[in-house]
């Protein structure tokens, strides 16, 4: 069965919005006949659209053909794309179709046309509060690569629209199928929704390779033991002046970022598999459950059981 996929794009919209997304339902229909996907690109008035890059893209004027999948993309032009009475009702309208989606600020378009009421969602981190405070009576998660509730599903920034479709693509076609989209895109396979957008490493933002250095080696070894003695060595210095360099350069003790380190790798692990706590807890450096319970609690604000049971109400949300 081939499966129409609608893109959705707009004056000023991101060209990886829709160039992610688009590539890897491409990928995945290659070699099949029939192909697994029709694409196509819309417009509210069809022909060459300004991307944010300038980059024109070739569309077709939003049609009510019957689509398996909209995606709507985000970007700059989300705020002129909102007064667009016409462009609105036709997302309104194409929530007939088996899947609604949207990428980074396409959230907003989703919201604005009533998709999101009573629903979770997410969006871009940076626009996160924007979109709760514009739209209360959506559930908002505001640290997720994508959110799926019922028929619609939302993705975070830019890249993550490349997860989605990744995601997308295994609940059509089935999980080989989409890790093999993702070798040939090569691309992580996959990260899973419930997986932070942010980065410890990117947070941290050492400005020294030395100190960037350390936190790479942690982050490879974690189920090891990381004392700072350990941690001076992969950075080439003495242990005091590690310890000096670490707290200026990125305003934590080595061991506080170790923590949230462990934290981050163990996240999805505890909210998408069925991995008892105490091996995930072991396999990513916590000494006991106990010491990862207070990290969570000290990172996330709850414990990694309530974490577990939080995803788990809401999986048949998740499948429809």
């Amino acid at each position: 069965m081939t499966r129409a996929i609608g893109f959705v794009v707009f004056p000023g919209f991101n060209i990886l919005d829709l160039s992610g997304p688009l590539a890897a339902f491409d990928t995945a229909s290659r070699d099949l006949s029939p192909p697994a996907y029709r694409l196509q690109v819309m417009s509210e008035l069809g022909g060459a659209v300004a991307s944010s890059a300038g980059l024109p893209v070739l569309t077709q004027p939003c049609h009510h053909e019957p689509l398996d999948t909209l995606v709507v993309a985000g970007g700059r032009g989300v705020p002129q794309a909102l007064e667009s009475a016409r462009l609105l009702a036709f997302i309104r309208e194409a929530a007939t179709a088996r899947r609604v989606t949207s990428v980074c600020t396409g959230a907003f378009l989703l919201a604005a046309a009533g998709l999101l009421d009573g629903r979770r969602a997410t969006t871009h981190w940076l626009q996160a509060a924007a979109l709760q405070r514009l739209h209360p009576r959506v559930r908002v998660e505001m640290d997720r690569i994508f959110v799926q509730d019922g028929p619609v599903w939302s993705s975070a920034g830019i890249t993550a629209g490349i997860d989605l479709a990744l995601a997308l693509i295994e609940e059509d076609l089935g999980v080989d199928a989409a890790r093999a989209v993702a070798r040939t895109l090569v691309v992580y396979h996959r990260r899973s929704g419930g997986q932070s957008q942010f980065s410890a490493l990117l947070d941290l933002a050492p400005a020294s390779d030395r100190i960037q250095a350390a936190l790479s080696f942690a982050r490879e070894n974690l189920r090891e033991p990381l004392p700072v003695d350990r941690l001076a060595e992969a950075a080439c210095l003495s242990p005091r002046q590690f310890g000096r360099a670490f707290l200026a350069e990125t305003g934590q003790t080595p061991a506080k970022a170790v923590e949230r380190l462990r934290a981050e790798a163990a996240r999805p692990r505890i909210e998408d598999g069925a991995e008892p706590i105490e091996a995930v807890a072991r396999d990513v450096g916590f000494a006991d459950p106990e010491r990862m319970r207070r990290a969570f609690i000290r990172c996330f604000g709850q414990p990694p059981q309530a974490m577990r049971r939080g995803r788990r109400t809401a999986a048949p949300a998740m499948h429809p």
